[in-house]
């Protein structure tokens, strides 16, 4: 059956919901949550800038109350909620969002805490000179306009940014499918990366003997000017790898760091961790209120007081530790556990030409460059055309005054104006242009002195006309331009960097959250060990009976027993001839009246392995050697450093034959002498260096020869 409205057109529900979904991804990519490259903002802040021009918030002018703002920014260029728009002039204002804010604000507009700005109603703002700076030449035809959403007045689809706001300040949103998060920088390394881009580019002189800069090379260079970002809350950057990765690729990770130092109080007893700088977004309500956490849950151990002392001076948070405490453990822990040592994902993510495009620092730094050629020469054509037309008015009423008695009679005997206006074109070879202005000019334009202005004036734009005309045809002249607007924004807005850029760290491994002190290691017969800290034994006097160190049962006993410090390796060997790592700090401390754990639950011993030999190491070094003896008297000689490299399931240490086994294993310098006794009373004694160095699978060489009994 038809349809009987013609106009229902049938469609598929699948095609139209890709259609529309599409249509709702690119209206949010394209104007909403994704920054322009050219002036590195989204429209949102876009239209807040524009509308506080148009109202005329300058920096030299007074305050105006945001609301007014708001209302002004909603009711022309963004109809969307008034919290949404406040939100947006309010980051724009925050010193610790902002690496250089554009707007000037007047009152509460939040903290670094996460306290909510003051309402509307109550803060006041107008533009930073920054600010006002990126609509220079607004009104010069630089920029591209269009309707706003009701087609009453008309808005810039991106503004003269004289900089590179969008490295320079970075920007976070989060669109359909996809990202950007592009950290801020310093604004005096980015320019200085600008201009060496434009002058190794197009102000290269053209008898150079030099080969132009590869794109790898220009790549290269700008890295070393813009050496990592540079937050507005300071701290530290750990590593240049993921800078590296970010620039060269527009994707990476950077850690980042709090700046902390240790004080020590008057009387030397007590020792805090004051901490002045935290890392970019780090919330530091949220950040104190964690750390609590961790100490209320003993996670932490060894913080007795937190307090929070930051004022209009600057940020101060102190974390007073118990006595004995290591900071450096209880900071590595902070590290490890809160957001004083986060990770910031760069995605360098923005709308060029219209679409959705990762940029690496080379690309973000072109285009920007491309965009202020642009810039410049749409502003050059604009005061041409404007200084030609000024020109052409001008040679016109220097006409009317060298014939100034003649255009008077024949105005006066004009009859009407259209009637004067075609006189004077017919008869003085005049545009209808010039003949107006005659016809508009003051009678005090006619003395002898206002003559000479016009003569004077003509001169000057004459030597503009020809100027302007230069610049539009030489590219050199017009890149020098932009080099000279990028040197005079660097002296006037230029500062030091804030962020510290440090050597990589590593990660955090499991001994830089540990203490290090002695532990006496104690091993039964039967193959339990645990460990204990010596700090737990008391110094007693020789008639003094000691302290139980180990619960054994009645058929175990001791076999081994050593100490060595919590951030060591035991080493392991079987009679077999394996060797095994097991690190001190994960051996149970179970207190001086337990039994310990089966070492057997700890490493991964073979069926029927008895244990040989225990050491203690603590660096692998070069000079140091290993020697091991068999039951049968075979001696063998390897490098402590191979077995720098442990492994979970153990290695071979010494290749042994059936029917014997290894039963002794030390450490030795290499410069010794080796003893070896028998159970008949023989012995025998030589110096190690008769020895020489094997690889781990030897089988070793004869130490000493035994009788068949």
């Amino acid at each position: 059956m038809a349809d009987p409205n013609p106009r229902h057109h049938p469609v598929n529900i699948e095609d139209e919901m890709k259609r529309s979904y599409m249509d709702y991804a690119m209206s949010v990519i394209i104007g909403r949550a994704l920054p322009d490259i050219r002036d590195g903002l989204k429209p949102a802040h876009r239209r807040v800038l524009y509308g506080m021009k148009t109202m005329g918030l300058s920096p030299t002018r007074g305050y105006r109350k945001c609301a007014k703002i708001v209302g002004e920014v909603m009711g022309n260029f963004h109809p969307h909620g008034d919290a949404s728009i406040y939100d947006t002039l309010v980051r724009l204002a925050q010193e610790f969002n902002m690496r250089y804010p554009l707007v000037d604000g007047q009152g509460n507009f939040g903290s670094i805490d996460g306290d909510p700005p003051a309402a509307m109603r109550y803060t006041e703002a107008r533009l930073e000179s920054l600010g006002d700076d990126m609509m220079t030449d607004l009104d010069k035809e630089t920029v591209d306009f269009a309707p706003n959403y009701d087609e009453t007045t008309e808005e810039p689809t991106v503004l003269p940014a004289p900089f590179p706001n969008l490295l320079v300040n970075g920007s976070a949103g989060i669109a359909v499918g996809m990202a950007t998060n592009v950290p801020p920088h310093n604004l005096r390394e980015v320019v200085d990366a600008c201009i060496w881009l434009v002058e190794n580019t197009h102000l290269r002189p053209a008898d150079s003997d030099e080969a132009a800069p590869t794109r790898g090379e220009k790549l290269k260079q700008l890295i070393k000017l813009i050496p990592g970002p540079d937050f507005p809350t300071a701290g530290f950057i750990i590593g240049r790898s993921g800078i590296l990765q970010a620039y060269t690729t527009g994707r990476g990770s950077i850690q980042m760091r709090a700046r902390t130092t240790i004080e020590t109080n008057k009387k030397g007893d007590r020792i805090a961790i004051v901490i002045t700088e935290i890392p970019y977004q780090v919330n530091k309500k949220t950040l104190l209120e964690r750390i609590a956490d961790l100490v209320r849950e003993k996670v932490i151990d060894g913080i007795s007081d937190l307090r929070d002392e930051s004022d209009r001076e600057g940020m101060r948070i102190v974390i007073e530790l118990k006595r004995g405490e290591l900071a450096e453990v209880i900071l590595n822990n902070l590290y490890k556990h809160t957001q004083l040592q986060s990770n910031f994902g760069v995605i360098m993510l923005a709308i060029v030409g219209g679409r959705p495009k990762v940029l690496n620092l080379l690309e973000l730094v072109e285009t920007f460059v491309g965009f202020r050629r642009e810039i410049v020469r749409r502003r050059t054509d604009f005061e041409l055309r404007k200084a030609e037309a000024r020109y052409h008015l001008l040679e016109g009423l220097k006409i009317a005054l060298d014939h100034l008695d003649e255009v008077i009679k024949l105005i006066r005997g004009s009859k009407t104006v259209p009637e004067a206006r075609d006189g004077l074109t017919t008869n003085f070879g005049l545009t209808l242009v010039q003949a107006q202005a005659i016809l508009d000019m003051q009678l005090q334009r006619l003395t002898g002195l206002e003559r000479q202005k016009i003569l004077d004036e003509l001169a000057e734009l004459l030597k503009t006309v020809e100027r302007l005309h230069a610049i539009l045809g030489s590219e050199r002249l017009l890149m020098q331009i932009i080099v000279d607007e990028l040197k005079q924004v660097r002296e006037r807005y230029g500062d030091d960097r804030r962020t510290e850029i440090i050597d990589e760290s590593g990660e955090l491994s499991v001994e830089d959250l540990i203490a290090e002190e002695d532990m006496a290691i104690t091993v039964s017969n039967t193959g339990y060990i645990k460990r204990t800290p010596i700090s737990t034994y008391r110094n007693q006097r020789r008639g003094g009976k000691g302290r139980i160190g180990m619960r054994t049962r009645e058929e175990d006993f001791v076999s081994h027993l050593f100490v060595a410090s919590s951030h060591a390796y035991i080493m392991i060997f079987s009679d077999r001839g394996r060797a095994y790592w097991l690190k001190v700090h994960e051996i149970p401390d179970v207190g001086p009246g337990g039994k310990g754990k089966a070492i057997a639950n700890l490493v991964s011993l073979e069926d029927g392995e008895k244990i040989a030999a225990m050491l203690a190491v603590k660096e692998f070094a070069e000079d140091k050697f290993i020697v091991m003896g068999t039951r049968r008297g075979v001696v063998k000689k390897t490098a402590l450093s191979a077995f720098s490299n442990p492994r979970a399931g153990g290695i071979i240490a010494m290749g042994v034959e059936d029917g014997d086994a290894v039963i002794a294993v030390q450490v030795t310098d290499g410069k010794g002498e080796v003893f070896i006794g028998t159970r008949n009373g023989m012995a025998i004694r030589f110096e190690e260096t008769e020895v020489r160095p094997m690889g781990r699978t030897a089988y070793g060489v004869r130490g000493i020869s035994l009788r068949d009994d």
